[in-house]
C-alpha cells in the first residue's frame, strides 16, 4: 500500500472537494429545492457506515426514497430504478449520481476520500473476511474500483474482489482511470463497463494479501466478533 501517496491522495481529495462544494453550490440548491418541493420532507439523509479502521460514521446523501426506515435486504442491496419507494425527484438524481453529492462534505470532514472502496452499512461486518479486510487502512469513497466495473450486477465475491484489489494498488494512475469511467458510467450506465472476476483472479489476490499485509488489530476489534476470519 503506498502510504506517501495516500498522504497526497487525501491533500488532494480535501482541495477538489471544497472547490466542488464551491463550484456546485447551485446543483446543491436546485436539488434541495427539488426534493423539499416534491414531498416536504428532510433534503438530506443520514445513514451510518463502516469506515477507515472500522470505525462508523454517518454517511451523507439527498434523500431519494419515500421512506428511509424500511428494512434493508442484503439479497438486494442495489434500489432499482423501478422501485416503489422512490420519488420521481430521487429516480432522477440517483439515475446520475447526483444523491452522492453531499459526500462531498464527508470528503472535506475527513472521513471519506473521492475515490476509494464505497462504505458499507455496519452489517455487512459479519461477512468481511480476514483479507478484504485490508481495504479498512485507508477512508471509504464516493466512487470506486467496483463502481465502474459493474457495481449492482457483480456479486458480493465480485465486490470484495475490486475493494481488495484498489486498497492495494492504489496509484495516482489507477484514480484517474476511476474518475473517467466514472463520468462513463454515470451516462452509459453500469452495464456497460460490467467485468465479471473469475476464480483464479479472486484465489490469487487473497493469497497475495495474506502475504503481505497485516491489518492492525484495533481495527480488526472493530469489526468482530461480528467478522469471521476465513
Amino acid at each position: 500500500m503506498n502510504k506517501a501517496y495516500i498522504s497526497f491522495k487525501y491533500t488532494l481529495d480535501f482541495i477538489l472537494a471544497c472547490v466542488a462544494l464551491v463550484v456546485l453550490a447551485p446543483v446543491f440548491a436546485a436539488i434541495a429545492i427539488a426534493i423539499k418541493a416534491e414531498d416536504g420532507e428532510n433534503v438530506i439523509f443520514r445513514q451510518r457506515r463502516t469506515g477507515k479502521d472500522g470505525k462508523k460514521f454517518d454517511c451523507f446523501k439527498f434523500r431519494s426514497m419515500k421512506r428511509t426506515d424500511v428494512v434493508f435486504d442484503r439479497q438486494q442491496p442495489v434500489i432499482g430504478k423501478d422501485n416503489a419507494n422512490l420519488t420521481k425527484v430521487g429516480a432522477f438524481i440517483r439515475k446520475f449520481k447526483l444523491d452522492e453529492l453531499p459526500q462531498l462534505l464527508n470528503v472535506v470532514r475527513g472521513e471519506m476520500s473521492l475515490i476509494a472502496p464505497r462504505p458499507l452499512l455496519p452489517v455487512y461486518d459479519a461477512d468481511f473476511e480476514d483479507w478484504e479486510t485490508v481495504k479498512f487502512m485507508m477512508r471509504p469513497g464516493l466512487t470506486g474500483l467496483g463502481q465502474v466495473c459493474g457495481n449492482g450486477f457483480l456479486d458480493m465475491r465480485e465486490r470484495k474482489y475490486y475493494d481488495a484489489y484498489y486498497a492495494v494498488h492504489l496509484s495516482f494512475g489507477l484514480d484517474v482511470k476511476i474518475a473517467l469511467k466514472t463520468i462513463g458510467v454515470i451516462f452509459r450506465g453500469e452495464q456497460k463497463y460490467l467485468r465479471h472476476v473469475s476464480e483464479h483472479e479472486y484465489d490469487l489476490l487473497k493469497r497475495q494479501i495474506r502475504q503481505r499485509y497485516t491489518v492492525p488489530p484495533e481495527t480488526l476489534a472493530r469489526l468482530r466478533p461480528a467478522a469471521r476470519k476465513n
